[in-house]
């Protein structure tokens, strides 16, 4: 462990600092964001109610909405002249979300990545090859910091230029990588063509996060490259990368709850549901200056573990990643995950690990076509294969969604590649519109 007294520091002594920290958050928005003191005086709630940490349910939530509403500094605690770094990200639609760092924050986001990098089983020893993107994006500079401050040679390949990232990894001896999984699977395939063999390389481990990705899509990847593959949780509007991560065990993700403190609601109630209960994941910042968010809906959908993990952390685990409630689908009136569908054609195995859902209305009726890659011998082998391999994917995935789809089988290097987060949903519907 990178911080035991705080990564295993006994339950009661956790929850005395936590209510500690916490008030001290809720002071802070009602002296200085005039959103949250608004926002408490609507719900009748002054900082003093806050007697006990079951009492935060009373306190009302921040959205994705509030911060494009408040665009861009309207929710900063600090004077402008302390914010010493700014991030953003633009998601899909409106405005960006502008997230502001002091000092100390910087130092809190490097703590937390120190004991991630830690957790994965990293140190002062390793050279990490950071090819998540650099600039607004927390990613790149989020793990950046958090291996300089472990001591370990820090290689800032950013995303991109691929062949290059491979030659970094072969000639610089890389230890550990840290992006995308989807951009991982990428290199592994560049890596295929090139003639590289990911085996023969020193790399013991990687830290893959920024999108949802499923056990099937690890497995790959540690087949692929010969490692282990540990899942990282994070979002700017927190801190950025850092917020939870795996052990060696890989049986949940610890949260830094010295810094963050997790709840799981309802969302449609909006009430507190209880450990092992699967719901929509809340974070309120502890520490946080500049940029303290009280009760933010992260919209991904997980469920938390109170028992201690056998590698001695007695902090709370998350359940990976389950889906997001904004990109769930309705189709013909049932719930669509795309991580449902992926999971199906990943345990087929004669597929590629490249797909897309395309969601079309067909006079009145929601139309869900799942484009599938399949290998190059497969494409290439007689029609009545393909059609029954096609016929095999389409009854398990309408087993497991109870619904009808259609299945295309492409050539490969159809679907689009990404260096960053994969497009897995084309929505033409327009239901917004």
């Amino acid at each position: 462990m990178w911080s035991p007294e705080y990564e295993s520091m006994a339950h009661n002594r956790r929850q005395e600092l936590q209510l500690k920290r916490l008030r001290a958050t809720i002071e802070r928005v009602y002296k200085h964001v005039s959103f949250y003191r608004g926002k408490m005086e609507a719900a009748g709630i002054i900082p003093d109610d806050l007697q006990s940490l079951d009492d935060l349910q009373y306190f009302p939530f921040t959205t994705k909405d509030d911060l494009r509403e408040n665009y861009p500094f309207g929710l900063f605690a600090t004077d402008s002249d302390e914010v010493v770094r700014i991030h953003a990200s633009s998601g899909t639609t409106g405005k960006m979300t502008v997230v502001g760092y002091t000092k100390n924050d910087l130092g809190v986001w490097a703590e937390v990545m120190a004991r991630s990098i830690a957790s994965a089983g990293g140190g002062r020893h390793d050279r990490i090859q950071v090819a998540y993107g650099y600039g607004l994006f927390t990613g790149g500079l989020g793990v950046h910091y958090g291996a300089e401050l472990i001591g370990a040679m820090v290689i800032p390949t950013s995303g991109g230029n691929t062949k290059r990232q491979l030659q970094v990894m072969q000639d610089f001896g890389v230890t550990m990588v840290a992006c995308t999984p989807s951009y991982a699977l990428y290199m592994a395939e560049v890596a295929a063509e090139e003639g590289i063999d990911l085996h023969s390389l020193p790399i013991k481990a990687g830290i893959f996060g920024a999108e949802p990705w499923s056990e099937p899509i690890r497995k790959r990847i540690e087949d692929q490259y010969g490692i282990k593959a540990y899942d990282i949780y994070g979002l700017s509007e927190i801190i950025g990368p850092g917020v939870a991560i795996e052990c060696q065990e890989q049986n949940g993700l610890h949260i830094a709850e010295d810094h963050f403190l997790a709840e799981v609601i309802d969302p449609q109630t909006e009430r507190p549901l209880p450990d092992g209960e699967k719901g929509e994941l809340v974070f309120t910042t502890l520490t946080k200056e500049a940029f303290p968010l009280i009760r933010y809906r992260t919209k991904d959908l997980s469920l938390l573990y109170a028992e201690p993990c056998v590698c001695g952390r007695t902090v709370k685990r998350m359940h990976r990643i389950l889906g997001r409630t904004d990109d769930m689908l309705i189709i013909r009136g049932v719930n669509v995950f795309p991580s449902q569908i992926e999971t199906v054609l990943l345990e087929n195995g004669d597929t590629a690990p490249h797909y897309q859902l395309v969601v079309d209305r067909i006079g009145n009726l929601d139309d869900l076509e799942v484009r599938i890659e399949v290998s190059e011998a497969l494409f290439a082998s007689e029609v009545r294969k393909l059609e029954e391999l096609g016929a095999k994917i389409r009854q398990r995935i309408e087993s497991t969604l109870g619904i009808s789809v259609r299945v295309k089988l492409v050539e490969p290097k159809t679907i689009p590649r990404s260096e960053g987060k994969a497009q897995r949903v084309i929505d033409k519907r327009n239901l917004y519109g």
